[in-house]
């Protein structure tokens, strides 16, 4: 009777060289300070950005800023450089966009005397007016827009007609839109005559999700201003205005996202 012997298969511990320094590419499109990540992936699937000579429409591939040549609309791509932060005003009639192709004036046309180029954080829209945070760090700006940070927007808005209890309590509790639940909000009276005014704090940043909210509850906003990002207020700022963040407010920011 033979004995049977047992191989073990051979286990090699080589791997597929990779090369240091990758990151995805909507990544390095945000930490070079040309839009937030979001954007950046829009940018990929526009068919808008090369590297090396090619063009990328899938998300998710991989790059080596310091050794491919990447390029956004024929525009190499440059280091970001120096990181900066500002807090800008946005008045009514302006889109939150680094450009419009329908010519429309952007919240970039207000940052005159800014050399580095930056991207908004999030969006108000077109008749939304407010606070909004424009930068190149793409890490922030990622931290701050990723919905499970629920870092805190704060509005001040003018709905229509005045609010009984009911309609207030299924705006705290969430309201369906597209088929997924708003997150749980906090909405608080200020004032009601004709029309009221309230505060509504939301953890989440869907689009136009206050004015969708209200609309599905039979009171339009006529009014929304964005009063505060996270713990960074300022009410001294005007519309079309702008300044600096201070080293303290980039500090909270990064704590609270």
């Amino acid at each position: 009777m033979s004995r049977r012997t047992r191989t073990t298969p051979k286990t090699t511990t080589a791997t597929t060289p990779e090369r240091t320094g990758e990151v995805r590419l909507h990544k390095a499109l945000a930490d070079a300070g040309v839009a937030s990540r979001r954007a950046a992936e829009t940018l990929i699937a526009e068919g808008r950005v090369t590297v090396n000579g090619r063009t990328i429409t899938t998300q998710g591939v991989k790059v080596d800023p310091g050794r491919d040549t990447i390029a956004v609309d024929g525009r190499r791509l440059r280091e970001a450089g120096r990181r900066v932060y500002y807090l800008l005003f946005k008045p009514r009639g302006y889109i939150t966009s680094a450009s419009d192709p329908e010519g429309r004036p952007t919240v970039m046309d207000l940052l005159q005397g800014v050399r580095e180029r930056v991207f908004p954080v999030g969006r108000l829209d077109w008749d939304s007016e407010g606070l909004l945070l424009l930068t190149n760090d793409g890490d922030l700006a990622f931290r701050l827009t990723h919905p499970a940070n629920h870092v805190p927007r704060t509005y001040r808005v003018k709905v229509k007609g005045h609010l009984p209890g009911e309609i207030l309590e299924a705006a705290r509790r969430g309201i369906r839109i597209d088929g997924r639940r708003t997150l749980p909000a906090r909405v608080t009276p200020i004032s009601s005559q004709l029309n009221t005014w309230i505060e509504v704090v939301l953890h989440e940043g869907r689009k136009n999700q206050i004015r969708r909210m209200f609309e599905r509850l039979g009171h339009p906003v006529l009014k929304l201003r964005r009063v505060a990002i996270g713990p960074i207020q300022d009410r001294r700022l005007r519309p079309g205005g702008w300044r600096p963040l201070t080293p303290g407010e980039i500090r909270r920011l990064r704590e609270a996202s």
